[in-house]
């Protein structure tokens, strides 16, 4: 018989009440007169009889039988064959097998016992004998029965518990894993729903009023608003009332078998629902959800466990609530751990916002620069995310982390800044310092006038004709109302300067007038110790209208660090600072000189130190990539590092059209005008047309409307005007 067969041939058990049945495998009368022995009748057996072994399988297939009885006598060659036979499909611990053989045939007894046989008799035996041989088989064959039956229940409670640990394991995986807190608040319930086969499950969480507000449930009845408070708003005594208030105030676990003869805790509540709703709630289980500290953060709270069998309500199992229980301080942890995640994006924002708020204060217009590019760029990055066709198809800020990553990079991009002198970063005329230094020139320019008025005046007196020294004296006041007007319009930024303009400074420069008075008094320590090497000159002394005297060339305090490991690739001036007059005025193009440009330019270097230092951890290490490259451009001749277009993200190429477009259309730059929209979009697309910045992020930026939801929202109503984007939206050329 083939081995596949063995599930068939299990044997079937039956009540403990029948008669033990022996399946007797021997010659008939030698079968009858063995059971009509006093011995054997007095044992009350259902004998069935074979005469032929191969019938012997047929037989166990149609009936149970608590012991086979072989006569090897009757078959002295097929004996130890057959029970090979029955022990390839039937183990000893299911069904015993006796050997009966006469005394000549003891090793075919032994070869039998070796097959498998379970005990031997030799037929001629007394009677008394025998029947204790059969019955001893027959009680083995009961034990191994009942024993085989405690393991299998055993080996299934054992299933059932491993099951149960197995989910509540893939569980806590699951929620170690869930990040957003809706989703999580949700699969906690499911999961404890699941764990109990209970009918469904509530969720209340601890509010800092130290009230239960209900947060989830399983169901999809009402979820009420109100919240149940845990502290008596008269007394200021514990609430413990109710199952939940209690289980939260004293972190402990309440079972309730019955709703309806509950009587340590109020129930009302729960009976009131089931009135409303129809439903009829029998088991109530209160579980504290209490994380590392001790600290109840919430409640879970699930009614009716259902029989996995017949599907009817029964009471919480101790073994099971002991899972749930695990389960609750497994999604305290999980929620508690949530909370801190929240807690550190918080935190991290706010150390961010405190930075903005610090350069508002420093310099108003850095401040809120801070501010609007992050918005600017956040809105192209969505545009972006919602492209589905076209090079851009592909970018996505696929979870929240990568939106706050960006998010934190955006708002810290100019944080170098806090280093930068404000004087520096809002020189809005040449001359500016500390203060407009063309006040100064224009004393100079009053004693001029003075000094002419005086000189006229003295030559009236010693004889000179009044009348040509009035007409002297008008020609000269007219020269230095002139050339001060030109020296006050060049301290003024313009687009351009051209040669005849500096060399006209040049020649106003050389205009002497008298100083009576030590310009050395009143300096600072600083000031003195940069002009120690100067020759003291007798008073009065005549100066140069215009002047670069070499204190007014701040050195570098200390030789220039190696930037070279952070990647640097900008040209460093010989000097900190030069204030000279002229060299000031003398500017080509706006309002500062390749020391002032540097120096606001550094404030990306001290970025990227700034942020070099941070331990971010992997959900913002990129952080220092969006927030140093804004100035960067694809052709590779940007600031500090020089990147090239494949060295430049999407992010990084968003956060340079936003930082280049805010700083266009800003109304609260002392030092320029702001643009129109037209004006700066028109900017932007000669950038794009010299490859400087994406156009394809270009184009976005107009086709989405960015620009003007922008402009909207921050811009003059004055400043905004209609632009035609067709005009605009055209490849841009090599």
């Amino acid at each position: 018989m083939p081995s596949s067969m063995h599930s068939n041939l299990q044997p079937n058990r039956a009540s403990s009440s029948r008669r033990p049945a022996v399946l007797h495998c021997a010659e008939a009368g030698r079968a009858h007169r063995l059971q009509q022995t006093p011995s054997i009748a007095e044992l009350a057996l259902d004998f069935t009889v074979l005469g032929q072994p191969e019938q012997i399988f047929t037989a166990l297939l149609d009936k149970h039988y608590d012991l086979v009885l072989i006569d090897t006598d009757n078959m002295p060659n097929a004996a130890v064959d057959l029970v090979v036979s029955i022990r390839k499909h039937f183990p000893a611990r299911a069904l015993p097998i006796l050997i009966g053989h006469g005394p000549a045939a003891r090793a075919q007894r032994n070869a039998a016992l070796a097959a498998g046989a379970t005990d031997w008799f030799c037929t001629a035996s007394d009677d008394e004998d025998i029947a204790q041989r059969i019955q001893h088989c027959l009680r083995l064959g009961h034990v191994l029965h009942t024993n085989n039956h405690l393991q299998d229940l055993l080996e299934a409670e054992i299933r059932k518990r491993t099951s149960k640990l197995d989910m509540l394991i893939e569980s806590g995986l699951m929620m170690s894993m869930e990040k957003n807190r809706s989703k999580l608040l949700r699969h906690i319930l499911v999961e404890g729903q699941r764990l109990l086969n209970c009918d469904g499950g509530t969720m209340y969480l601890m509010t800092e009023a130290k009230t239960l507000r209900f947060a989830e449930r399983t169901r999809d009845d009402y979820l009420p608003f109100t919240e149940i408070a845990l502290y008596d708003a008269a007394t200021g005594r514990p609430n413990d009332t109710y199952a939940s208030t209690y289980a939260a105030l004293h972190n402990k676990i309440v079972v309730i078998d019955d709703v309806y003869r509950e009587q340590r805790f109020d129930c009302s509540g729960t009976r009131d629902f089931d009135a409303r709703s129809g439903y009829h709630t029998t088991s109530l289980l209160t579980v504290p959800m209490a994380p590392r500290g001790g600290k109840v953060i919430g409640i879970l709270q699930f009614f009716n466990v259902k029989s996995a069998a017949t599907g009817e309500f029964l009471p919480f199992a101790a073994d099971t609530v002991e899972l749930v229980e695990a389960l609750a301080a497994q999604a305290a942890v999980a929620l508690d751990n949530l909370q801190l995640v929240k807690s550190q994006k918080d935190a991290t924002e706010n150390i961010i916002r405190i930075i903005a708020n610090a350069l508002d204060s420093k310099s108003p217009h850095t401040g809120h620069h801070c501010v609007r590019v992050p918005k600017l760029a956040f809105m192209l990055a969505e545009a972006a995310c919602l492209e589905t066709e076209g090079p851009l198809a592909e970018f996505n800020f696929a979870s929240d982390d990568e939106w706050f990553e960006f998010r934190v990079g955006a708002w810290l991009h100019d944080c170098g800044k806090i280093t930068t002198p404000e004087y520096v970063i809002e020189k809005a005329t040449k001359l500016d310092m500390l203060y407009n230094r063309i006040h100064e020139i224009r004393l100079r320019f009053e004693v001029l006038l003075r000094d002419a008025e005086i000189a006229s005046l003295k030559a009236c007196l010693q004889g000179e004709d009044p009348e040509d020294m009035q007409t002297r004296f008008a020609q000269q006041k007219a020269e230095l109302l002139d050339d001060f007007a030109f020296l006050a319009d060049c301290n003024v930024g313009k687009e351009t300067m051209d040669d005849a303009n500096v060399g006209r400074i040049n020649r106003i420069a050389q205009k002497i007038w008298l100083r009576h008075f030590d310009d050395r008094l009143g300096l600072s320590r600083e000031e003195q110790l940069r002009r120690q090497n100067e020759t003291p000159r007798s008073l009065p002394v005549e100066e140069r209208l215009l002047s670069d005297k070499p204190h007014h060339v701040i050195p570098r305090p200390f030789p220039k660090q190696d930037e070279s490991r952070f990647g640097i690739k900008m040209d460093v001036p010989e000097h900190l600072y030069n204030f000279g007059e002229i060299y000031n005025l003398s500017i080509r193009k706006g309002t500062l000189t390749p020391e002032d440009r540097y120096k606001i330019n550094e404030h990306i270097i001290e970025t990227i130190k700034m942020l070099g230092q941070m331990p971010f951890p992997d959900t913002l290490k990129r952080v220092p990539e969006y927030a140093t490259t804004h100035h960067e451009t694809l052709d590779g001749c940007g600031y500090p590092r020089k990147l090239t277009a494949a060295e430049l993200s999407i992010p990084a190429r968003i956060m340079a059209i936003a930082d280049i477009f805010e700083a266009l259309t800003s109304a609260d730059r002392p030092y320029k005008r702001p643009y129109k929209l037209s004006e700066a979009v028109h900017i932007l697309y000669n950038m794009k047309q010299k490859q400087q910045i994406d156009p394809d992020l270009f184009e976005l930026f107009l086709r989405s409307g960015t620009y003007r939801k922008f402009a909207e929202q921050f811009l003059a109503p004055e400043q905004i005007d209609e632009i035609d984007i067709q005009v605009f939206l055209h490849p841009a050329t090599d």
